[in-house]
């Protein structure tokens, strides 16, 4: 009975797993869906699940009876049949027609993650070795790196490997288009929760939107092995309700706006301007 009620137990957690809020150990399935794009990914994944469940349960059944059934013993004369119309139609029908049934809500899904028919603001994504770099267009043209916060700089709460320096911010329950490309190597930009795995193409624009229903922060990682440095370049994408986001993009303007007042004839040849105004030293690299 123990058995049993263990067994029920895993099951349930399977099934449920997808309510967690990140990932989790010994998590079996989906983090809890961010959007409806993901809420539509994980209900095909429990559909093709159920289909390919029922496939196997009945090719298994299928040996088990053919092993039984036309064993040696219980045929001593084996039958000389050597055709069957009505079952070479249908092992070649049915086939057919679960792919039909499979590939009818997987494109339309694939069409709806690709573009929406309207967008409220766009963002631009662009993946270096070994950082991301966000643009917001829409909201004066400014843009800033985004770096993934070292063990020793991790505060209380932080995930390591998981927290970055800053994060994309966008507002929630707004149509927002993600430009997408890569100023080196390929890249992924990818955010399970949100249902978006987009690659990052040097000299290609890929494109794809995400809408987010609820405020709160949001994880992921490039998914395309792209250097010694691919497992330390998160995603974290922060998202505000609209008037905190838009309190955000003001202040952002002048926090990462390029200072036209600065002289060049005042920087030296061992310092470089970034995008929050700050002029850094580069050290000497020493050998």
């Amino acid at each position: 009975m123990t058995d049993m009620k263990s067994f029920f137990t895993v099951i349930f957690f399977f099934f449920t797993s997808n309510l967690y809020a990140v990932a989790k150990d010994w998590q079996l399935s989906f983090q809890n869906p961010a959007t409806d794009l993901m809420q539509k990914v994980v209900s095909l994944h429990d559909m093709i699940l159920i289909v390919m469940t029922v496939v196997t349960l009945f090719v298994l059944f299928l040996l088990f009876y053919v092993s039984f059934r036309f064993s040696a013993k219980r045929n001593p004369t084996p039958s000389t049949t050597t055709h069957n119309t009505v079952i070479e139609v249908l092992w070649t029908a049915i086939p057919i027609v679960i792919l039909v049934v499979i590939a009818i809500p997987s494109f339309k899904l694939l069409y709806e993650q690709e573009k929406s028919d309207s967008y409220d603001m766009t963002v631009k994504v662009i993946g270096h070795q070994w950082y991301w770099e966000y643009e917001y267009p829409d909201h004066g043209d400014f843009y800033f790196e985004s770096y993934m916060v070292q063990d020793e700089d991790l505060q209380e709460g932080d995930l390591r490997l998981l927290t970055v320096d800053n994060p994309l911010v966008i507002p929630a329950n707004k149509n927002v288009q993600i430009l997408i490309s890569a100023g080196d190597v390929l890249h992924s930009w990818a955010v399970p929760s949100m249902g978006i795995k987009t690659d990052a193409v040097p000299g290609r624009l890929n494109e794809t939107w995400v809408n987010v229903k609820e405020p709160g922060t949001y994880r992921g990682q490039c998914s395309e092995i792209c250097g010694s440095g691919h497992g330390f370049m998160p995603v974290v994408v922060k998202v505000l309700p609209e008037n905190e986001f838009m309190a955000w993009a003001n202040e952002a303007k002048n926090n990462y706006a390029i200072n036209e007042d600065i002289k060049m004839d005042e920087i030296s040849d061992d310092e470089i301007i970034v995008s929050e105004n700050k002029i850094l030293k580069l050290e000497e690299n020493k050998l």
